[in-house]
């Protein structure tokens, strides 16, 4: 069976070789157009046309058993989507938000893959992990965001670096939070007959 990552980020080729241990890495190159505002469905709308795009890529090209994974992931605030931040002015907004309060981080997880008999199948689903951030000054966020590791984050952190010092707690899936819930996708995989 063929595997394929359809995204480029760093995390999500990390913690995918928990899951899979040889696969091939062809980011989705499309232009993301959701429909969907809501954080759930938008993450979900967003990892589906990630997976399909690089899965009809592939299969136009090629028979066999073919396994596509695309994701998605956002931070949501009061229910608005914190992407990622556009320059670090738009960082230091994200974190003034989301210091001292809680918010939610959801990832998009779609599956396209081929059946037995060379059908075409898919699966989408969503995780939701809670994170507590602690109270910050004004000097830390500037600090923060001076160490450029906000630019290229959803809501403008990454839970595994230097932001990790003001997570005060969380509920639910840290890998999540990271960019791909693997536990989820593990399980799920586990149902199609994909491992």
């Amino acid at each position: 069976m063929r595997y394929v990552l359809a995204s480029g980020s760093p995390r999500r080729r990390e913690l995918l070789s928990k899951v899979i241990p040889e696969y091939e890495v062809i980011p989705a190159e499309g232009e993301e157009n959701a429909v969907n505002t809501e954080p759930d469905k938008l993450v979900e709308e967003l990892s589906f046309q990630k997976a399909s795009e690089i899965f009809h890529k592939i299969l136009t090209n090629e028979a066999g058993r073919l396994v596509v994974i695309g994701a998605d992931t956002v931070v949501s605030y009061n229910r608005k989507v914190l992407g990622k931040p556009k320059d670090r002015d738009d960082a230091t907004q994200m974190i003034s938000s989301i210091a001292g309060n809680t918010h939610a981080v959801y990832t998009g997880v779609t599956v396209f893959y081929t059946g037995d008999n060379g059908e075409e199948k898919s699966f989408t689903f969503h995780e939701e992990t809670l994170v507590d951030v602690a109270p910050m000054t004004d000097e830390e966020i500037k600090a923060y965001v001076a160490t450029g590791e906000p630019d290229d984050k959803a809501g403008g952190y990454g839970i595994q670096g230097q932001f990790a010092i003001f997570i005060s707690g969380i509920r639910g899936d840290y890998y999540n939070v990271v960019g791909l819930p693997i536990a989820r996708l593990y399980r799920e995989m586990q149902e199609h007959g994909l491992l």
